[in-house]
């Protein structure tokens, strides 16, 4: 289970990941910004590219999800203790429902701006988890 880390909007927090997304080999620098009126949803937006995500904080929108995260992934993180991470998950929306991507969230710590997609093994994380379900 996490715990909500963000209690203030963030106008715009600089990222750098450990390592590049799946998919987004290519790109290197991002920001998250808070979306307003929407309390533990954020925008990722690609600095160099139109390219934006939109993440939520699992600890608002999935109480209960609690991702495995590796020894390595909190060191490469520089995160002493697991709740000091802050587990996010990317939003999906389509006509007629909005899924969350449970199998590859995104871990932060907000001190430092440095994150890490985890791809986790198995089937007990659902890649479109219905997101009114959680």
């Amino acid at each position: 289970m996490s715990t909500p880390v963000m209690d203030t909007p963030v106008a715009s927090l600089p990222l750098s990941f450990t390592a590049p997304m799946p998919g987004f080999e290519e790109l290197h620098d991002f920001a998250l910004r808070s979306v307003e009126g929407a309390a533990g949803l954020y925008a990722l937006e690609a600095g160099s590219s139109p390219v934006r995500l939109f993440l939520a904080d699992a600890a608002v929108f999935a109480p209960s999800y609690a991702p495995p995260i590796p020894a390595a992934s909190l060191e490469a993180l520089e995160l002493d203790e697991r709740e000091a991470a802050q587990v996010l998950i990317v939003v999906n929306h389509s006509p007629g429902s909005t899924t969350v991507n449970l199998m590859a969230p995104i871990i932060l710590n907000r001190a430092t701006g440095r994150c890490s997609q985890l791809v986790l093994d198995g089937r007990d994380f659902p890649l479109r988890a219905e997101l009114n379900s959680l």
